[in-house]
């Protein structure tokens, strides 16, 4: 007769082979929901310069392209666009009047790179991608960045633009640091890609929020707050006020909410509500998450009413507004 010991660990074994099947069973369901969109590929991105920037990526993806190409080389035209004032030239500066930027990319072998407080350099997103191919690591900031930069061939460029410089000087006036919801001056572009292949990739870029302080870094460059990927689950990338996505490690956590067992939707939905959870004061606190599963399956929510994407495949090509779970006050 098997001694007390023996028994427990029979009993383990069973349970955690009766485990298993439901949690495959699990991953599939969630992989096998659709919500009507062609699997792929597929480019999603968030707010209305995501448009633009799918134009670019779907390019890439409907001729074969890969999902990294497709996620860098689509939001470069939002980082070039100088009347785009939250991302890349042209972006807000901080409260002394420098523009500074930060990017992510990543791949579907968990390939990444980032860079934070990055001045001076026009796509960020580019030496983000530089830094996961050419270098051990995963993040270079300030100084660092820049001189990495200038040694991988990108030229500086002044960042500050005419109509950018106004509105800090009109700003300077009162001074006050006071983030406005959905007006885009703390927010980013994020973009998630899904090959012909298979094949998932995400990128992140932002100026930050406007008039922050110097050397202020929100989640865009953060692997597992503003993006994440993985080829085997989905990705996730997030927009609105980063310090409130930092907090619960917003992208990731919605990634492993997929490989529970919950579709982009459910996931993007649980992800806003530990946002609300986690702050008493939800004043001009707006957050927007956005998901793509390996199927092709989408999903998106916000704090409040406000945010959308664009989402571009064969047979589809629109902005479309986000669920939100709560009302305004």
């Amino acid at each position: 007769m098997g001694s007390r010991r023996d028994f427990i660990k029979l009993s383990a074994m069973a349970t955690g082979s009766l485990m298993v099947p439901n949690i495959l069973h699990a991953n599939h369901r969630a992989l096998t929901k659709t919500n009507n969109l062609a699997k792929k590929p597929i480019v999603i991105s968030t707010w209305n310069h995501g448009l633009k920037a799918n134009k670019v990526a779907w390019d890439i993806l409907k001729n074969g392209g890969s999902a990294l190409d497709a996620a860098e080389l689509g939001v470069r035209i939002v980082e070039s666009d100088p009347n785009n004032m939250s991302v890349g030239i042209g972006g807000r500066p901080d409260r002394d009047g420098t523009v500074s930027l930060d990017a992510c990319i990543m791949d579907h072998q968990s390939n990444c790179g980032a860079v934070a407080y990055l001045q001076h350099i026009e796509n960020p997103i580019s030496v983000a991608r530089k830094v996961m191919e050419k270098t051990p690591h995963v993040m270079l900031a300030g100084d660092g960045a820049l001189q990495f930069a200038l040694e991988n061939g990108f030229k500086k460029t002044n960042l500050l633009t005419k109509e950018a410089v106004r509105e800090w000087k009109e700003w300077l006036k009162q001074s006050e640091y006071k983030p406005k919801i959905n007006v885009e001056n703390h927010d980013t572009i994020g973009m998630l890609t899904l090959d012909a292949e298979g094949n998932l990739a995400g990128s992140c870029t932002t100026s930050g929020m406007a008039y922050k302080l110097p050397g202020r870094v929100g989640d865009s460059p953060i692997i597992g707050a503003g993006l994440f990927v993985d080829g085997d689950v989905g990705a996730a990338c997030a927009t609105g006020v980063g310090e409130a996505v930092i907090r619960i490690a917003g992208s990731s956590i919605i990634v492993e909410l997929m490989r529970s067992g919950a579709t982009p939707q459910e996931a993007c939905d649980e992800g806003v509500n530990r946002i609300i959870k986690k702050h008493k004061n939800l004043n001009n606190l707006q957050v927007g998450f956005l998901a793509l599963d390996k199927a092709g399956n989408v999903g998106a929510s916000s704090v409040f009413a406000g945010f959308d994407y664009a989402i571009h495949t064969s047979n589809k090509e629109e902005l479309i507004e986000a669920t939100f779970q709560k009302q305004w006050e």
